[in-house]
């Protein structure tokens, strides 16, 4: 995932883009998995590798801010206003630690371009996923992002793949159509052996919104079950173990604007289907189940889409990870259920 990310950043210096990371533990990488900028151990000279592919005018920024995601954010939205050219980005060290830059995302991020007409391609990172880790390194707040998303306002992903993501951050840099961009990215997908991705598959192509699923049977699939997300890694360990063989996985990319006909496209490719669930690890009262509920189903004739989650909560998590590895299984028993006998 981190070297996808270094090649879209490379790529795009290479082209004469200038790129600028900052958030906190950036230059490492919060999880130790960037690894942006290195030190000589002796003289404790930085070293930053990308630099070196830079062209043209371009340059590679990557600072570590203080812990003050206001004013952090708020100086990196302004900074991308003001050249628009650039892939200005702004990491949180978990997805939790927007919440302290809410007033900025509010009145500047989601609304400055119809209010002022100004327009931003802010990049944001915003770390997220159900591991147990506790309720403030849990969740990116996908729900506050989608009640914000209207007229077009932005970009919001939620990708699965490397190579998804090196076409996306491409995507964010390249196209005319600036928009500020926020990304749900993972924490132990970083280093989970299936999620890789091809060579080719950064070489050609683009950014898929929606992924379908080509490991199982079209006219077998009698369930499809629509997922964003690291969880889309947990349904296919429990399908596998379960010896499933009905279900299709499909993974939404990107959560708004809504990938509509990416959506029906998919959906078609499995005619005998007669059950769709959206299926999420957020509680039911977060992650994109509310505003899938209100604006994808609206789209899809004849299709009536359960919820499996985690039920309503207070806060985006539990705070123990016993409790955690509990309501996971109940929640992987509810996609799959286990044959029962006698």
């Amino acid at each position: 995932w981190a070297f996808g990310e270094l090649l879209a950043f490379g790529t795009l210096l290479a082209q004469g883009v200038t790129v600028r990371l900052c958030g906190q533990d950036c230059r490492r990488g919060t999880f130790v998995q960037r690894h942006a900028v290195v030190f000589d151990s002796r003289t404790g000279a930085e070293h930053v590798p990308l630099a070196s592919v830079a062209r043209d005018d371009a340059r590679f920024f990557v600072y570590d801010s203080l812990l003050s995601e206001f004013a952090a954010m708020g100086f990196e939205y302004g900074y991308s206003v003001e050249n628009p050219d650039a892939l200005v980005v702004w990491e949180a060290q978990f997805g939790d630690f927007a919440n302290g830059a809410q007033i900025v995302i509010d009145e500047f991020i989601t609304s400055g371009e119809r209010k002022w007409g100004q327009r931003s391609s802010l990049t944001v990172l915003l770390p997220h996923g159900h591991e147990g880790q506790g309720p403030d390194h849990t969740s990116g707040r996908p729900e506050r992002w989608l009640q914000l998303a209207a007229e077009d306002n932005m970009r919001l992903a939620n990708p699965t793949t490397p190579a998804n993501f090196f076409h996306l951050l491409r995507r964010q840099a390249l196209s005319p159509k600036r928009k500020p961009l926020v990304v749900f990215t993972p924490k132990s997908l970083l280093r989970h052996r299936d999620c890789v991705s091809a060579v080719e598959e950064f070489t050609s192509g683009g950014f898929r919104p929606v992924i379908g699923d080509d490991t199982v049977d079209p006219a077998a699939v009698r369930r499809v079950m629509l997922c964003s997300g690291k969880v889309y890694y947990d349904l296919v360990r429990a399908r596998e173990e379960r010896g499933v063989t009905d279900t299709a996985l499909v993974r939404l990319e990107q959560l708004y604007p809504l990938p509509v006909e990416e959506v029906r496209a998919a959906l078609a490719a499995y005619p005998h289907a007669e059950d769709f669930a959206w299926v999420q690890e957020e509680p039911a009262n977060q992650g994109a189940w509310s505003f899938i509920a209100l604006n994808l189903l609206e789209h899809l004739d004849g299709v009536r889409l359960r919820r499996i989650s985690r039920p309503a909560a207070a806060a985006p998590a539990v705070g123990s990870p016993k409790a955690h590895e509990v309501e996971q299984e109940v929640l992987l028993e509810a996609a799959f259920p286990r044959r029962r006998t006698g």
